[in-house]
This record gives structure tokens, C-alpha cells and sequence, in this order.
């Protein structure tokens, strides 16, 4: 068990963050479990079924442009759309600002 009392606020954002993604990932997989076991049952009466998953939807999207660049790792950017990436996340724990990560055009 975290004994969460000690913590100062900047850590305890960098454990939500990190929380959050752990999550996630969690959540990913169960899916991934779930729509597996489905199919098999599916499979085992002799029917196949086409399981559209909403997480990934129909829509097309769009590319959009990388607003923001890990400092440490210029390879990984994000667009500033949708959740922060966890190298994002744990930056922003940490007390720093988005406008530091700033892509400049």
C-alpha cells in the first residue's frame, strides 16, 4: 500500500498520471480478452461475428500536425488532441507548463 500522506502534490499528480495509463492498458487488454472469448464462443456453435470495436470507431481521421516534442526524445510529439501521452503527463506532474513543449514552425 502508497502511504499517500507524505506525498507532495507534485508527486501525487505523477501517480495519477501514471494511474491513469496503467488503466488504460488494463482496460485495453480486458477488451482485447473479452472479444477473443466471444469469438471462440461464436466460433464453437458455428457462427462468426464481426465485433466493430467503438473504441476504434468507423471515422476516418484525419493526420494533424505535432503542436508539442518530448524534450528527451525528439521522435515522440503529440498533436495536442485526445489524452496527453504519458511522457506528457508525467512532464506536466512535474510541474512544468505545455507551452515548454512547444513545437516551434
Amino acid at each position: 500500500m502508497i502511504d499517500l500522506q507524505d506525498k507532495s502534490p507534485e508527486e501525487l499528480q505523477r501517480l495519477i498520471a501514471e494511474a491513469q495509463v496503467q488503466l488504460e492498458v488494463k482496460q485495453h487488454s480486458m477488451r482485447k480478452d473479452v472479444i477473443a472469448q466471444i469469438k471462440e464462443l461464436a466460433a464453437s456453435i458455428g457462427v462468426t461475428v464481426d465485433i466493430q470495436d467503438s473504441k476504434k470507431g468507423n471515422k476516418r481521421l484525419s493526420t494533424v500536425e505535432a503542436k508539442y516534442r518530448n524534450p528527451d526524445d525528439h521522435s515522440k510529439t503529440w498533436s495536442g488532441r485526445g489524452l496527453a501521452p504519458k511522457w506528457m503527463q508525467l512532464l506536466l506532474a512535474a510541474g512544468h507548463r505545455k507551452d515548454e513543449f512547444l513545437i516551434n514552425t
